[in-house]
């Protein structure tokens, strides 16, 4: 009996401990971006911009469900660190690959590609790019992005 009662006492702990557990926040999730390069909602957090030592930028990108980016081309390439949800890559020519929480997709300096949440997930990534200003080229459209299959 006492060994059910220690172990009925362990578990209650247990329990009592995950439900008080909360997730950190590293991040915050910055500000809305303005829709000039994308279609629904998107929150930018610059961790990090290129300077005269460090050549790159570090930003945290928050999609909401049925956001995406225009088409575009980073000079000095990029990288992708999905970590929350589920969203789309596709570099021109190329099928769109779906991304899941602990991927990583690098873009080749000059590749013309964009990156989007699915219609019913958001999507959260780290971006990590060259210094050089992205070239925005034109719009994804929303018949392009409907035609995706999964």
């Amino acid at each position: 009996m006492k060994k059910v009662l220690i172990v009925i006492t362990l578990l209650f702990c247990i329990v009592s401990c995950q439900k008080n557990k909360t997730e950190d926040v590293i991040f915050t999730k910055g500000t809305k971006a303005p829709n000039i390069h994308h279609t629904g909602d998107v929150w930018l957090n610059r961790i990090s911009e290129a300077d005269s030592t460090f050549n790159y930028n570090i930003v945290v990108a928050s999609f909401e469900p049925n956001a995406k980016l225009d088409w575009h081309v980073h000079p000095d390439g990029q990288q992708l660190l999905i970590i929350e949800g589920t969203g789309y890559y596709q570099e021109r020519g190329k099928p769109v690959q779906i991304l899941q929480k602990g991927d990583v997709v690098k873009s080749l300096p000059g590749v013309e590609h964009w990156h989007s949440s699915t219609p019913n997930t958001k999507c959260t990534y780290l971006a990590i790019y060259g210094g050089a200003p992205t070239k925005w080229l034109e719009k994804l459209t929303d018949q392009e992005y409907k035609d995706i299959e999964p």
